[in-house]
């Protein structure tokens, strides 16, 4: 067809979509009268002296009603580093789990390590998954081209599995995935960019329960491969006309200055096409978005905030499909360093939603695993 031809089928696409998105806040208006969120309590979930905890939204989360689990990485406080993330080896990914909604937690190693803690090598994945097992999760392995998945709510994790890297030279994997069906499944990842540096998002699907995957669509325009820039770690919700709107994590040097931020695309045709959406776009200094549905109807988004004087996790909720956000909600403002954040967020079968991430506040130098219980500000009926 053409670059033009592509264009103009992209606008009638996108043209299209904002039809049927008007269509569907007629159809499902927003309610009026909501309570105002609310922070119920912050919760520990691992602290250990000269430990370092950290990164859950490189692992993932995963709820069954008010069972929760959600993946971390773990190793040893590092007191000779100053800056960056103090942690030395030997590291471990581990997981935490709470039998009710997140008020009490248990540590559990994984199920597919050896007694060295080692994995073993990955294997070609024959498909036929049923994505749709009641007690069904899956996981990437973070940073690799390597998943896992789960039939008994993470006790027992089946893989290695060898995810397809499409070209690149690897995949920059974390957790982020919609089912679409029995064996259909949709995930959105990281590559490398074409000068090999981290990192263009993209969406990938498979229709035969894991066996093949087909590479859908690039979420954006690659950021400038000549200088330092990058957009990763998306967090993926579908809306209620069927598109998908994805959040990431920019970062880079324009104009002579660094800058990080969050900001949002949508994809009306099944993640083939992506368009640069205004809101939300976040300045929070580096860290990566979490959305989730809420029961209710509305969005949530989670992140950290890596700026001073309060550092800590922020959320905000759309009651419109993302076409616009409340105001940001301080979760938490307490942290003492920029070394916090990658928050993992579920919601309770009593509408509060447990939000999980790593921490430091001024009681010691440990990064810590944490939790903050929340009401999101429940709509009435």
């Amino acid at each position: 067809m053409g670059r033009f031809g592509d264009e103009i089928e992209n606008r009638k696409i996108f043209m299209k979509y904002l039809t049927t998105l008007l269509l569907t806040l007629v159809l499902f208006p927003v309610f009026s009268g909501a309570q105002e969120p609310l922070v119920v309590k912050n919760l520990t979930v691992i602290k250990e002296k000269n430990r370092f905890a950290g990164w859950p939204a490189n692992h993932g989360i995963w709820s069954w009603g008010n069972e929760i689990v959600v993946g971390f990485s773990f190793g040893f406080h590092d007191d000779e580093k100053d800056e960056g993330h103090p942690i030395k080896g030997p590291t471990s990914n581990l997981q935490a789990r709470s039998l009710n909604g997140g008020e009490t937690w248990a540590v559990e190693e994984l199920s597919f390590l050896d007694a060295n803690e080692n994995e073993k090598g990955p294997a070609d994945c024959s498909g036929g998954i049923d994505f749709t097992q009641p007690n069904f999760a899956f996981k990437f392995q973070p940073g690799s081209a390597i998943f896992y998945y789960s039939t008994d709510r993470c006790k027992t994790w089946v893989g290695p599995f060898s995810f397809p890297t499409f070209g690149r030279e690897q995949v920059l994997a974390r957790t982020d995935y919609i089912v679409n069906g029995k064996h259909d499944m949709f995930v959105f990842l990281t590559s490398p960019k074409e000068n090999g540096k981290e990192g263009w998002p993209f969406c990938a699907r498979t229709r035969d329960g894991g066996g093949t995957w087909e590479h859908i669509g690039w979420i954006g325009q690659q950021p400038p491969v000549d200088i330092y820039g990058y957009a990763i770690m998306p967090s993926t919700v579908k809306l209620k006309s069927g598109a998908f709107l994805s959040i990431i994590r920019r970062g880079g040097l324009f104009d002579g200055k660094a800058r990080w931020w969050l900001e949002g695309f949508l994809s009306p045709n099944g993640g083939h096409s992506w368009y640069l959406l205004d809101q939300p776009y976040i300045n929070n200094h580096g860290n990566p978005p979490h959305m989730i549905r809420l029961q209710d109807g509305r969005i949530a988004l989670t992140y950290g905030w890596r700026e001073k004087p309060y550092y800590g996790i922020r959320a905000r909720i759309s009651a419109d499909e993302g076409v616009t956000w409340d105001e940001e909600f301080i979760l938490r403002g307490d942290g003492d360093v920029w070394d916090l954040g990658y928050p993992r967020t579920v919601q309770r079968l009593d509408g509060m939603c447990v939000t999980i991430y790593y921490f430091k506040d001024n009681t010691s130098k440990e990064r810590y695993i944490a939790a903050t219980i929340w009401n999101p500000g429940m709509r009435e009926n």
